[in-house]
């Protein structure tokens, strides 16, 4: 009785064990492979050769460590030392995996082949992780062998496996959700080596007994069992690569919808593993019942596909049925992984454990059974992501998925008519089923272009109005036709600050507007990064086949790439990145803007674009002050006077000086531009210097003590989803409130560079043009825009016209009112002539009133 209760509080205590070695080993998978990217880049070569690396690390320590394991008459020694092992290389790599991956970084270059980075990539990671995630590989075979004795035969596998997986979704959704938020990345990594060292006493203490030796084989037949483990590894891996490519089309991708979806595939993993333990062990018929189960998984994956086509329709009636939250949206996401995920990873938990235990009945270690799997799983990206994908899209890659299932079933299993019956449900949905590319077209729209790359997917679509827009995997858009004239001003504005700039480097391409812009200055060679080639390829439809020789185009990652160039530049400009989605927070951190900041050529001016409807004001708080502490003189800017999508801009010069209006105006006067400045509104110095909102004062007093955005705690990722899930404000709400928040001083803007007193007439006027920026502003916050011209201008006529008497060099409120005059004239000549001489008569030194005036009475006035 003694004997008994001792067991059963063993394998207790062991199945606890394996659920803090999951919910470590997660921890530690979500925290080196942000690190490590954070180096060696998100290009498709890096983010493979790093998930290879770890997997392929962990097949390495089941295989390798297996045998040894199994011979060993001390198995729970080696488990301790397993867990210590990975504790203390895990705390070894707090210190080690900066410099390393930084040298790595050195070896893959500026501009490396896709081949060369994987290489370089996999090498480095697989040595530099090798110890831990070997030790991880081997501690479920170890625990296996410690358990032996109080078991049947190859029984405690499927426990064993469904605790360790069990703990591996705590440890994603902690990390997601509370860990790395709350402590970042560096101590999440301490929190999982201090479970992986409690792990390892606990394990001495309580497994202290020899287990018996490992019997020799009883059957012959591993070859196959360990094929059908290798098959299985990859074809499961390959399912979730594949699913996890369509719901990013309707999910919002940020770091909780990855969190979401591999927790439910490894609580569905889990589920199948307890059921097998419970229900299954020790079936009568193994053959049969693998072939039940691959025959199972295979169905459940055609349901799987079945419940993609349905996502937004699932998605919306989730959203409608729990109303506007965070909650709820969060809870659509995760319903979007059960419908897609639960049912084929229940069955795909089942069938590794009567795999394993079957291989363990041909003579098959669980360390060589689990490291075969392992191997397959570390293929897959590469099989599913990077060929099947692109080659043949989501929907017959996943048909694939089905077929292989199938066809590793027996002989026996096709006299079975279910069989027959999932091959053509299979063949039906490769025939008839819609493609699974998602893409919002509108009515009387058209799509233009569609492409399928290794990590996205980007199309152009076109609305009933002839409007083209950019989109990446269906949700965020990068530009739009009908955006040119702000997206060359976010060129122009950065390009006009500067006296001379000779070389300039573009962080994002989008449509290629903004850097197109800036290459049709003769003077300018531009360089442009961007991370998707599809993008490149897709944004000819915006700025035209023939590229500016000027133009240098960049397959790459941005951070990566700055880090690695040895180029210095004049003018540095990044684009708006929406900072919640997945990866595009680290382009906000200390560390990247220093980075910047090194790369920039004496006088230099670097420009951060900020999509501000895009973004509520906390994150906004978190990243200026983190681009404060790097550039404590810096300024912010409005690209343009946009009510529904204001973009930021956080400007700094290297030298923290301030900017000379002289050469302002040269620069407007001597521009050697294909299209002049004038022809994006930049008149004159005030529509240039016009466009600033705050200086160095008012922006430390905005961020106050929000937390700074850092590579190791990058809060802007776990910040920015909250407006993107459930949008709590207008984007003109935002930024008339932030307008409210700051203000800006002639001196703080020009006169540390100025090489004469500042001329107060001069510093009159531009004061007097910021206030009316904001008023002007302001009052188009509740105008209703209508089609009749006279209701139009009973709303807009008095604001605007109080805002020139403020300002009369306000040309955003003279020329709408010129317009709306020119209109008027076709309905009521009496009341245009009257508007037009007021505007004559509040800015005289402009022409186009009085011209117009002349028209519409036929004489001078």
């Amino acid at each position: 009785m003694k004997r008994a209760w001792k067991h059963d509080a063993r394998r207790r205590t062991a199945f606890l064990l394996m659920v803090a070695s999951g919910f470590a080993g997660l921890g530690y998978q979500i925290v080196w492979t942000r690190q490590s990217a954070l180096w060696l880049g998100h290009e498709a070569a890096a983010v493979l050769a790093m998930v290879a690396a770890f997997f392929g690390g962990l097949a390495v320590g089941a295989l390798a460590l297996g045998p040894r394991i199994d011979r060993s008459p001390r198995p729970a020694l080696w488990y301790a030392g397993c867990e210590a092992m990975i504790g203390s290389w895990s705390l070894l790599l707090v210190l080690l995996l900066g410099p390393a991956t930084g040298w790595l970084l050195g070896r893959i270059g500026a501009q490396p082949t896709p081949a060369w980075q994987w290489c370089v990539a996999f090498c480095g990671t697989f040595v530099l992780l090798l110890p831990a995630t070997a030790a991880m590989g081997a501690t479920l075979p170890a625990m296996e062998r410690a358990l032996a004795q109080m078991h049947r035969r190859g029984a405690s596998i499927a426990g064993l496996y469904a605790g360790n997986t069990f703990g591996a979704v705590l440890g994603v959704l902690a990390a997601a959700f509370v860990l790395v938020p709350e402590l970042g990345l560096v101590r999440t990594a301490s929190v999982c080596a201090t479970l992986n060292l409690l792990c390892a006493m606990v394990a001495v203490k309580l497994f202290a007994e020899p287990a018996p030796p490992e019997p020799e084989a009883v059957a012959a037949h591993g070859a196959g069992a360990l094929w059908l483990l290798a098959a299985t590894g990859l074809l499961g891996i390959g399912y979730e690569v594949l699913v996890v490519r369509v719901l990013s089309q309707v999910a919002e991708d940020t770091v909780f919808t990855f969190a979401l979806l591999l927790a439910v595939y490894l609580v569905g993993t889990a589920l199948g593993a307890a059921a097998y333990a419970r229900w299954w062990v020790g079936a009568s018929d193994p053959q049969r019942l693998r072939d039940r189960l691959l025959r199972a998984l295979a169905a459940a994956c055609l349901l799987g596909m079945a419940g993609l086509l349905v996502a937004e329709p699932l998605q919306a009636f989730v959203l409608h049925a729990l109303g506007a939250s965070m909650g709820a949206a969060l809870a659509a996401e995760a319903m979007l992984a059960v419908a897609a995920f639960l049912l084929p990873t229940l069955v795909m938990g089942a069938l590794f454990s009567h795999l394993a235990i079957s291989a363990r009945a041909a003579g098959v270690s669980f360390g060589r059974a689990l490291g075969v799997n392992t191997a397959g799983a570390a293929v897959a990206p590469l099989v599913f992501g990077v060929l099947l994908l692109p080659a043949l899209g989501p929907k017959l890659a996943l048909v694939l998925v089905v077929a292989g299932y199938l066809v590793l079933s027996s002989r026996r299993a096709w006299v079975a008519p279910s069989q027959w019956l999932t091959a053509g449900a299979a063949l039906a949905l490769a025939t008839w089923a819609p493609p699974l590319a998602i893409v919002d077209v509108p009515d009387g729209g058209r799509l233009v272009r569609y492409d399928e790359g290794v990590m996205a997917t980007v199309s152009v679509v076109e609305d009933a109005h002839g409007v083209a827009r950019l989109h990446i995997n269906n949700r965020q858009q990068e530009g739009s036709s009908a955006t040119r004239l702000a997206d060359a001003r976010q060129a122009l504005l950065p390009l006009l600050l500067h006296p001379a700039p000779q070389r300039a480097l573009f962080l994002g391409l989008g449509t290629g507007v903004t850097a197109s812009a800036a290459a049709d200055d003769t003077a300018l060679e531009v360089d442009v990064v961007e991370l998707l080639p599809e993008v490149i390829e897709a944004s000819t439809y915006f700025v035209g086949e023939s590229r500016n020789p000027r133009l240098r185009l960049i397959a790459g990652d941005a951070r990566r790439f700055v880090r690695a160039t040895p180029n210095r530049y004049d003018l540095i400009v990044s684009d708006n990145f929406h900072p919640a989605r997945s990866g595009s927070g680290s382009l906000y951190t200390v560390e990247h803007f220093e980075a910047v900041r090194d790369r920039l050529a004496a006088g230099g001016v670097f420009c951060q674009w900020l999509p501000l409807h895009q973004l509520d004001l906390d994150t906004l708080r978190s990243i200026v002050r983190t681009f404060i502490t790097v550039h404590p003189h810096g300024w912010a800017m409005l690209a343009t006077h946009s009510l529904d999508t204001p973009v930021l801009g956080l400007v700094a010069r290297k030298d923290g000086n301030g900017f000379d209006v002289e050469e302002i105006r040269a620069r407007l006067s001597g521009a050697a531009m294909a299209h002049s400045p004038t022809e994006y509104g930049f008149v004159d110095d005030l529509a240039v210097l016009g466009s600033f909102i705050a200086g160095p004062r008012t922006l430390a007093r905005f961020a106050g003590n929000a937390p700074l955005n850092t590579d190791d705690r990058p809060v802007v990722a776990y910040l920015a989803p909250r407006i993107t899930y459930v949008p709590d404000s207008l984007p003109r709400d935002r930024l008339t409130a932030l307008l409210r928040e700051v203000e800006i001083a002639p001196d703080e803007l020009l006169a540390a560079r100025h090489p004469t007193p500042l001329d107060a007439a001069w510093a009159e006027r531009l004061a007097a043009y910021w206030t009316a920026r904001n008023r002007f502003i302001e009052a188009g916050r509740d105008v209703q825009p209508v089609a009749d011209v006279q209701r139009m201008l009973a709303q807009v006529r008095e604001p605007l016209l109080s805002i020139l008497h403020l300002s009369p060099e306000f040309r955003p409120a003279y020329d709408p009112l010129l317009r709306m005059a020119i209109s008027l004239g076709q309905v009521d000549a009496v009341a245009a002539r009257g508007l037009l001489a007021e505007l004559q008569r509040v800015q005289p030194s402009r022409h186009e009133a009085a011209q117009a005036l002349r028209e519409l009475t036929g004489h001078a006035p």
